[in-house]
């Protein structure tokens, strides 16, 4: 049975607690507060008992999808497990109590453990400077536009136009035009890579960057980056990673060696931070040495007496983009990442996702469209085109479908340029009888398809709530509750 809500389990005459009775004399409502903002009557609360509320919500956190108890392939996102023990780590009183506004002398250990990982970054990335104060993804790529931006200025140069191809992470366009910037958008050749003719083509001097998620999202590598950078540049234009697919390059390739100018990692995808549910994020952007002027402030740098200061005389800064200095706790929780896994733990990483990915593809091909054939990297494409014309069944049945076996739904109906896509991410810290269960389902759906897709229509049957009405939930939402007339 679906689980009631508080007022479902409500009781005349039952309470949580009792407030203790004031010894100072209560001053009237009305006093503090005017008589026309005062309620009639009461409002009307549920009567319910402490322990009815704690099972309540405990029962409620059950029904709840998480890593933790469940597969969750969601495509360019990297929901993995990430180690309790990092989540411990941040945890400590040491770093939980430590108040923003803490006097830097009071705060060098919080300060030298970021700039620790500053660094570690930048080595990772191949990059000259690294900032950890964009909240986000989307943050760090604002962020790096907006040093982009600051750059042309400092060169007198007036650009409008950033390329950004389709096979782009999603947030990219919004990232441009948030900088007043144009989009022109650049069509993927017949290998779901850069066409470098199209490239060519849509180069001059009104070009400000370039926006290149590498891996991009089809989960291909961009084999002629390297040539993409060189004609970028002759243009006068900057070049700039996504870096939301880390995950698959890490330890075996850079993007600064690549030519890219910036990069934006995501902490909360690579480095052992839970991810989703709104947050919390983490996008540092890391960028070459021409660049590193143009970095927010406060920048941390070493003075004279060994200790860390904060600089803020950069007048060249685009100035702050977050409150003080980022997510601090996320920062811990891949500062201990990088420290536990080390270099070979690193490169691993990419080899296991990369070969998790590849293992799904190679065993779904033959069952499920393949648009772009060959090697994936950490992520692979496949669609129900062919499924829906031949049985009715779409991606969104594929998806509702697997809810019943306790699988999450890889990302559907992206990118774009894919009709009815399944992106599947397995990341690396799934095994392979996980891997082989879900393989099983997928083969048992597609065979579901043929022979009974009445059942993919009506999917899911097993979930705490049933399949909705997508379209009235999203124009007519339900926002608060209200009680039955």
């Amino acid at each position: 049975m679906p689980e009631p809500t508080l007022f479902g389990i409500s009781e005349e005459g039952k309470r949580c607690t009792r407030m203790p009775q004031p010894d100072v004399p209560a001053a009237a409502p009305d006093e503090m507060i005017p008589a026309a903002h005062l309620r009639d009557e009461p409002p009307n609360l549920p009567r319910v008992s402490e322990p009815e509320i704690a099972q309540h919500f405990a029962r409620l956190a059950g029904e709840n999808f998480n890593v933790d108890a469940n597969f969750y392939p969601l495509g360019s996102c990297t929901m993995k497990y990430n180690p309790k023990v990092h989540e411990s780590i941040a945890s400590e009183a040491g770093w939980t109590r430590l108040h923003p506004e803490m006097p830097e002398e009071a705060a060098q250990g919080a300060m030298r453990l970021m700039h620790q990982l500053e660094s570690w970054l930048a080595e990772i990335l191949g990059m000259e400077a690294v900032s950890l104060q964009p909240p986000a993804g989307a943050a760090g790529e604002f962020t790096s536009l907006r040093i982009f931006r600051a750059c042309h200025d400092s060169r007198g140069e007036t650009r409008r136009r950033v390329i950004v191809p389709d096979t782009a992470h999603g947030t990219n366009p919004a990232s441009v035009a948030r900088c007043g910037y144009t989009v022109t958008a650049l069509q993927s050749g017949d290998d779901g890579r850069v066409d470098l003719g199209e490239l060519e083509d849509a180069l001059d001097d009104d070009v400000a960057a370039m926006m290149l998620t590498n891996p991009n999202t089809l989960g291909l590598f961009e084999t002629e980056v390297l040539e993409i950078a060189r004609l970028v540049h002759e243009a006068g234009a900057l070049l700039y990673c996504d870096g939301a697919n880390l995950n698959a390059i890490m330890g075996h390739a850079r993007p600064g060696d690549m030519g890219f100018d910036a990069v934006q990692v995501n902490l909360h995808k690579t480095f052992s931070t839970p991810h989703g549910g709104g947050g919390p994020g983490s996008g540092p952007v890391a960028v070459t040495a021409e660049l590193a002027p143009f970095l927010p402030v406060p920048r941390m740098i070493e003075s004279g007496d060994g200790r860390l200061a904060w600089d803020w005389d950069r007048p060249q800064s685009i100035g702050k983009v977050h409150a003080f200095y980022g997510n601090f706790l996320v920062a811990v929780r891949a500062w201990a990442y990088i420290l536990s896994m080390g270099a070979e733990g690193l490169r691993r990483v990419s080899e296991d996702a990369v070969l998790n990915a590849n293992y799904v593809m190679h065993m779904l091909q033959d069952e499920w469209d393949l648009p772009y054939p060959g090697p994936c990297m950490h992520e692979c494409v496949l669609s129900a085109k062919a499924m829906l014309q031949e049985t009715g069944v779409r991606a969104a049945d594929v998806a509702k479908r697997l809810l019943d076996f306790g699988i999450h739904p890889p990302t559907m109906y992206f990118p774009i340029i894919v009709d009815e896509a399944l992106m599947i991410e397995p990341t690396e810290t799934e095994s392979r009888s996980t891997l082989e269960r879900f393989i099983a389902v997928m083969l048992q759906i597609a065979d579901e398809a043929r022979e009974e897709p009445r059942r993919l229509h009506d999917a899911p049957r097993r979930t705490p709530v049933r399949r909705v009405d997508e379209v009235k939930a999203a124009r007519e939402p339900i926002l608060r509750w209200r009680p039955v007339e």
